[in-house]
């Protein structure tokens, strides 16, 4: 790491130009090329997912995507009134014309009595897209919504439903990004006494990297699947470790140089020891985001690539361009208040004190009551995990002001809250009985309880597969209807199927998210037991300890199950949701606990490695007074303290302001609209809040006096098998130093 830091801060303008043509040559290739995002979620041996290939294979009228063009008569009108039945009509005919949709069922047409409500006052009209929604350009989506809307008018209002038009209103998050990197710039002074360009270099970093890591997503949703929102959740994750990452590296650096030590050697010190940190830190993101390929789900395989890339590439910068700018800033990078007093006064001194040795002395003092009462609050945050309820949530729960939530409002005022979640019953026929059991299924499922319809099936051209839509009377996110798809597929389809050759299959964008759902809860324990035990060796080699690792692996658990505790507190219960601007509650969109566990668990280990890194070096390098662990168990046990404590003192703000930093970036994507980002963002941001105040700051130095020396012990064997990956640096002395 020393050869790396100081090779690039010697070669800095090697190094700048490169990154610099890497960005130039990245953005241009992905503004040449484009993107090409897919939103399909393929579940392999799922019942909806056989479904869409009966359907695919013999009906492809049917297997394209669905929109809804909704109209809510108004001003005393009903739809069949001369003043809503005229413009609706005319829109109709120019959303056919539209480029892309396969048909249109109005519901004048005579097949179609169906699509008005009892009351007259809501009817809608069925859009069939000639692909699947992934496919559907946001450009076409426009033209229908553009067209659809010509029919607004004071008798009639028109608002439309549809995976393809909720793909059209998603926005990116650049007003969150804005207004995290102000927020991040605020502290990154403050931490920095003011110094600007110290308090810059981190967001130019994580910024260079961002730039280079979208462009490379656009490029990758070209060779597999990436939903377009892997670029959103990649710009959150980015922003907020590279950031992060950047003030590690430059406080160490800014701290070298106020204790007297040339600017190549700070440089060099820097990333040979919270260099290192990001290392390893990057490296178990990178491994978690990974191992969601394991799940066998393609929804995720493009979500974690895309963040693995843009960890990757912040790891990067942070290792190699930022030690290049700062070759470049020189004295710049202390505030011309700290360059006066480093002249007048001579080095300062690397010596803990203030607050944060305040802090660490009390929890040495009150041990064992630090460690109880932040356990259990962590704990008590974390119940609400045991009731987690997954899926999604629905147009529902977007903005109010956004047309797939009235949309969904307006459906479900005129036709029952179980209509904007029907249900595809599809068989496969091959004989007169078939047909008849379908038929008998179709009139068993309609008397069945929460079921509001059922259509009359419609065969296929080749008259090898029927299907018929089931409405619920529950809307797609309860759990009654999660239990209906159950009580359909367990006990309704295969009495139908008994003594026959029909195949029935329950498919439909409601089935197939309660499928995604469980394929994921299925799976977790084994992705989380995976990342764990890998995160577990890598402590291992890089502390030599037991303990350590297994104190980190489980407060790492707790602090995944306070963020998904309070999500499923704020989201599904609904506390303080309107706080949150929350338009409903809803179930946790079922692929966020993945990479929720994904990320917390990489930035849980950032914080872990900077915090227990600084208290090994105190253990070794100076322990109780110096000495060399002598004196017997006593001062061992002496040195233990001492370790924990001036290590946690010396590790402490720096902790905290990069938490701080985590907590408004990742905050910030509250103030967006899409309801995903905001899960996103509030568990990331809560998460953090309980890792740093309360498990970093709290529990871990606790338990760690509590444990003694111990903490620092390996089994001789292991000794000789595990390689070691210490953080330290060569030179002890320039080791200790660290912002206090």
């Amino acid at each position: 790491m020393t050869r790396l830091a100081h090779w690039c801060f010697e070669h800095r303008t090697r190094v700048v130009v490169f990154w610099l043509l890497a960005l130039l040559v990245t953005l241009g290739l992905s503004r040449s090329i484009g993107s090409h995002y897919n939103e399909s979620v393929s579940l392999p041996s799922t019942d909806s997912q056989q479904a869409v290939r009966l359907l695919t294979d013999n009906f492809p009228a049917a297997s394209g995507e669905g929109d809804q063009v909704v109209f809510q008569a108004e001003g005393g009108a009903t739809v069949r009134s001369p003043s809503v039945r005229g413009p609706v009509t005319a829109a109709l005919a120019r959303v056919a014309a539209v480029p892309g949709v396969a048909s249109v069922v109005s519901p004048y047409s005579g097949q179609a009595a169906a699509q008005i409500s009892g009351d007259g006052s809501v009817a809608f009209a069925r859009v069939t897209w000639e692909q699947k929604a992934a496919k559907v350009t946001k450009a076409d989506a426009k033209r229908l919504i553009d067209a659809a809307k010509t029919a607004d008018g004071p008798h009639v209002h028109v608002s439309l439903g549809g995976q393809s038009i909720s793909n059209e209103e998603s926005t990116g998050p650049g007003v969150s990004v804005a207004v995290g990197v102000v927020a991040a710039l605020i502290i990154l002074l403050i931490v920095f006494g003011g110094a600007l360009f110290s308090s810059l270099m981190p967001l130019l970093t994580a910024a260079v990297a961002l730039v280079i890591g979208t462009s490379v997503i656009g490029l990758l949703s070209h060779a597999m699947d990436t939903p377009s929102v892997s670029t959103d959740l990649a710009v959150l994750i980015g922003l907020g470790v590279g950031v992060d990452y950047g003030l590690f590296i430059i406080s160490r650096h800014r701290t070298a140089v106020r204790a007297g030590s040339p600017y190549p050697a700070a440089s060099d010190e820097a990333v040979n020891t919270s260099g290192r940190t990001v290392l390893f830190a990057g490296i178990t993101v990178c491994i978690a985001l990974l191992g969601q390929f394991a799940l066998g789900v393609n929804f995720l395989y493009g979500l974690s690539a895309s963040s693995a890339i843009t960890v990757a590439l912040t790891m990067a910068t942070s290792l190699t361009f930022l030690p290049a700018m700062l070759g470049f800033l020189g004295p710049k990078v202390l505030s011309r208040r700290e360059r006066a007093a480093l002249a007048v006064h001579g080095p300062a001194s690397t010596d803990a004190a203030g607050f944060w040795l305040r802090w660490a002395r009390a929890i040495e003092a009150h041990r064992a009551f630090v460690a109880a009462a932040s356990l259990a609050v962590v704990v008590v945050v974390a119940l609400p995990t045991v009731s987690l309820r997954l899926g999604s949530a629905g147009a529902g729960n977007d903005p109010s002001s956004s047309t797939t939530h009235q949309a969904f409002a307006a459906l479900a005022k005129g036709f029952g809250p179980g209509f904007n979640g029907p249900f595809q019953l599809v068989g496969r026929v091959s004989a007169p009985a078939d047909v008849k059991a379908f038929a008998g299924l179709l009139a068993a499922a309609a008397r069945t309880p929460g079921v509001a319809s059922v259509t009359p099936p419609v065969t296929s051209p080749n008259r090898e597969v029927e299907l018929a839509i089931l409405y619920p009377t529950t809307d797609p996110g309860s759990k009654q209807t999660v239990t209906l798809v159950s009580t359909l597929r367990h006990h309704l389809v295969p009495r139908a199927e008994a003594g026959t050759s029909l195949a029935v299959h329950v498919g439909g964008v409601t089935p197939t998210n309660i499928d995604f759902s469980r394929v994921l809860s299925d799976k977790l324990p084994l992705f989380v037991a995976v990342v764990v035990i890998l995160a577990f060796l890598l402590l291992m080699a890089v502390f030599r300890s037991l303990l350590i690792p297994l104190v980190a692996a489980v407060m790492n658990l707790l602090s995944v199950g306070a963020a998904l505790g309070a999500l499923n507190a704020v989201f599904t219960w609904g506390w303080g949701s309107s706080v949150l601007g929350l338009t409903g509650t809803g179930p946790v969109d079922a692929f966020i606990p993945v990479l929720l566990f994904s990320v917390l668990f990489g930035l849980s280990m950032d914080y872990e490695v900077y915090l227990v890194s600084r208290m090994q070096e105190e253990w070794r390098h100076r322990g109780d007074g110096g000495g060399n662990g002598g004196g017997g168990p006593g001062a061992a046990v002496r040195r233990n303290h001492r370790a924990v404590t001036v290590g946690q003192a010396k590790s402490g703000r720096i902790i905290a302001a990069a938490a701080g930093i985590m907590i408004l970036v990742f905050g910030s994507f509250l103030i967006g609209d899409q309801r995903v980002l905001k899960e996103f963002g509030f568990g990331l941001a809560f998460a953090v809040l309980v890792d740093a105040l309360v498990i970093r700051g709290l529990l871990v130095p606790a338990l760690m006096h509590l444990i003694g020396p111990a903490n620092w012990a390996l089994p001789a064997w292991l000794e000789r098998v595990v390689p070691n990956l210490s953080i330290e640096a060569p030179e002890h002395g320039a080791a200790d130093r660290d912002e206090h």
